[in-house]
């Protein structure tokens, strides 16, 4: 029997994708719910399993866009699995016989055939790969199977680097995924759709490290999870739109819409590019609630498990270019979001306290938004809320109950 198989809708309004990578060769047996290729969306990239075990035959290129709906591939579920090469005789043989010489370093073994495997990089090569901005089918692999090993990638890298050090210079031309394609269009459209203006702000992040010192050792044997700086910039953005709801707002046409929730988008880096999932609800999250969801978000996104029900929505954003070590930038809106705040990286500054200079870790902020909507007094009010939430956490975030607030 022959089995087409069709791409399947990754969610609404998607209505193509693109085959990033095939995990498998055409004429290859498959068995069921094996990955046999990597399908990029405009918002996710997804696996795409074998509905049935089989010799699959491959109806689309690498590159391809194809309709949601449209056959990719077909499996012959007729088709009997392929007996295991018996490696036994060879050494059974040998044993009976004089140890033969050592074959000289010029001799190798013919490739191995090619597999699902073939050309499949193992973990540390893939995470190796997305490092060095190598495609895979760039590299040859001669692990087990034609699998790709980090030793691999190692060697294409200085085989490239003795190549541009020399009196050649190449350059490697790779096609954007859909999905950064579709980043850089949104970005455009941020820039050329909305009247986006800037407005920064320092905050001294004094009392934050203090509480963190202090309380992260029994908030991690608690939550079994670390107090980060996230969960004290999410909550006193909760706080800050709250005061001013035209910040947690888009605009439709000739309407506004406010939004009574905050949907918290956190831009996090993934090996596809820049993907921005959502904290649902954040609003009626502890502080240990949002630290964990930010670091299961992170590390789905880090996988590349993400899907796009995580990434649809989200009311406001917050962007943090601190961890790369970023002094101070302009982040672009998320449409159709309204603003993003941006955090940066803490750097030990002179600043008064009392009348008299000190040093203290400073932050510096900034609040990109569209200022059809967003007027200058509402931008500033929501940046110095959030400024004041940050430099007393235990007032505004904790309602003076430390203890309570981290749930120790």
């Amino acid at each position: 029997m022959i089995l087409e198989m069709k791409v399947p809708s990754p969610g609404e309004s998607i209505t193509e994708v693109e085959i990033a990578t095939w995990l498998v060769q055409d004429g290859d047996y498959v068995e069921k719910d094996q990955a046999i290729a990597e399908v990029d969306s405009d918002k996710a990239t997804l696996e795409l399993p074998a509905e049935a075990s089989g010799i699959i035959t491959l109806k689309a290129a690498e590159g391809d866009a194809v309709a949601v709906g449209e056959v990719v591939c077909l499996i012959d579920t007729s088709a009997a699995a392929p007996q295991a090469a018996a490696s036994a005789k060879p050494v059974e043989k040998a044993a009976n016989t004089a140890p033969a010489a050592p074959a000289p370093a010029a001799a190798v073994s013919e490739p191995a055939a090619a597999t699902y495997a073939s050309g499949t990089p193992s973990p540390a090569a893939k995470k190796l790969l997305d490092e060095k901005g190598l495609e895979p089918n760039a590299v040859k692999g001669t692990g087990r199977d034609g699998r790709i090993t980090k030793d691999d990638v190692v060697n294409a890298n200085i085989a490239m680097g003795s190549v541009a050090d020399g009196a050649n210079r190449g350059q490697i031309r790779t096609k954007l995924s859909m999905l950064r394609r579709k980043v850089a269009e949104r970005l455009v459209s941020a820039k050329n759709e909305t009247a986006m203006l800037t407005t920064f702000n320092e905050v001294d992040m004094s009392a934050v490290f203090e509480l963190r010192a202090q309380y992260k050792e029994s908030f991690k044997e608690k939550h079994d999870v670390g107090l980060g700086f996230m969960s004290f910039f999410t909550k006193a953005v909760i706080r800050a739109l709250e005061q001013f709801p035209s910040v947690n707002s888009m605009i439709d046409g000739k309407e506004m819409i406010s939004y009574d929730f905050c949907d918290i988008s956190i831009a996090v880096s993934g090996p596809k590019g820049l993907m921005v999932p959502v904290i649902r609800n954040a609003e009626k999250l502890t502080f240990s609630g949002v630290e964990n969801e930010v670091k299961r978000l992170a590390l789905r996104a880090r996988d590349g498990l993400i899907t796009v029900d995580e990434m649809t929505g989200g009311t406001f954003t917050i962007s943090n270019g601190g961890v790369f070590g970023s002094m101070l930038s302009t982040p672009i809106i998320n449409p159709p979001q309204s603003a993003i705040l941006g955090m940066h990286n803490i750097v030990e500054r002179p600043i008064v306290k009392n009348k008299e200079i000190a040093i203290a870790p400073v932050m510096y902020l900034a609040l990109s938004y569209d200022h059809r909507i967003i007027d200058g007094r509402e931008s500033v009010g929501f940046l110095v809320a959030v400024k004041e939430a940050i430099e007393n956490p235990v007032e505004h975030l904790m309602d003076g109950d430390i203890k309570k607030a981290l749930e120790l």
